[in-house]
């Protein structure tokens, strides 16, 4: 991909792959992350409000424009500590919410959003939201049959705005089930928020591919947050859901959930090879549209390496 800032970012990560600083730099990142005190604690929701700040003067993102306030609803599938739900509580004060969070016994965190009268908190593993996810016909003889959730959204509620931020100890499912679950309670014209990482990775590709072939899609990094890690935001706004490509996309991620919870890690793993297409084909047709999209991307990473530099 001939685009500057990818290419500056790429020559960046082959000298920090040589050079142990860089990882001791994100192994002191991640030991912080899970060993977070209060005080900590306390830094992480902040930065994850100015995240939220900054992204929504930018973009609007948290904006919701159904103009029924009462019928007005907000899904938060990882809402501790909950800066971004309450900068979207900030934008539409009036708007309800469902707040998931993983309970603290699982390595959830705390949510220190202040309590707010319009916010319903679940603490359970969205991931066994099976009934949820469209899947009601659980085999008997499947040893995490009695994991498995009875529904926590209302059946046909609609929601305008998904928030999918914060990391999972089971990453890939837990993305299969932003995905599937998000999009298929999501209003016609509304919108998800997810956290990603690596822009250019099979699956992260294909993602960003088959998400926009029925919205809206836009990236954003903040320029100081996270900065130096691949993580960032990928924005789908104006979410059309009724149409073929979006059926096929769930449907997809449904199957690739139900294999994740019911399978083992090697018939996962064999699943996501067998379903990779042909990464080639979708950047022929992708390419010039993910240069675009990557842009700011790459070059915020690559301006946050430099300064590591030597």
């Amino acid at each position: 991909m001939r685009v500057p800032e990818f290419q500056r970012l790429s020559e960046l990560r082959h000298k920090g792959w040589k050079n142990p600083a860089g990882d001791q730099f994100f192994e002191k990142e991640l030991q912080i992350a899970d060993n977070a005190d209060k005080e900590a604690a306390k830094n992480f929701f902040k930065m994850i409000k100015g995240i939220g700040h900054d992204m929504h003067r930018l973009t609007d993102v948290f904006r919701i424009h159904n103009p029924v306030l009462d019928k007005q609803r907000i899904l938060d599938m990882r809402m501790a500590p909950g800066g971004c739900l309450g900068i979207a509580l900030q934008v539409n004060p009036k708007t309800r919410a469902i707040g998931f969070g993983l309970p603290k016994c699982e390595g959830g965190h705390n949510v220190l959003l202040l309590k707010h009268p319009t916010i319903s908190a679940k603490f359970i593993d969205i991931t066994l939201l099976a009934a949820d996810m469209g899947w009601l016909d659980i085999p008997n003889d499947q040893s995490r049959c009695g994991e498995i959730l009875a529904p926590s959204i209302r059946p046909g509620q609609a929601l305008d705005l998904i928030i999918c931020d914060g990391k999972h100890r089971e990453a890939s499912r837990l993305t299969l089930t932003h995905l599937a679950l998000g999009l298929g309670h999501t209003k016609l014209g509304g919108t998800i928020v997810i956290l990603l990482h690596k822009v250019k990775s099979s699956h992260t590709l294909q993602l960003l591919h088959a998400i926009s072939t029925f919205s809206s899609v836009r990236l954003y990094k903040h320029p100081r947050f996270h900065a130096k890690r691949s993580l960032f935001y990928m924005l789908a706004t104006i979410i059309w859901h009724y149409c073929s490509e979006a059926a096929v996309a769930i449907q997809g991620w449904r199957r690739m959930w139900e294999i994740a919870m019911l399978g083992t890690d090697d018939t996962f793993s064999q699943a996501i090879q067998g379903n990779v297409r042909d990464i080639d084909v979708i950047l022929k047709n992708f390419d010039p549209r993910l240069a675009v999209l990557g842009k700011h991307i790459w070059g915020v990473q690559a301006d946050a390496l430099y300064s590591l530099s030597p």
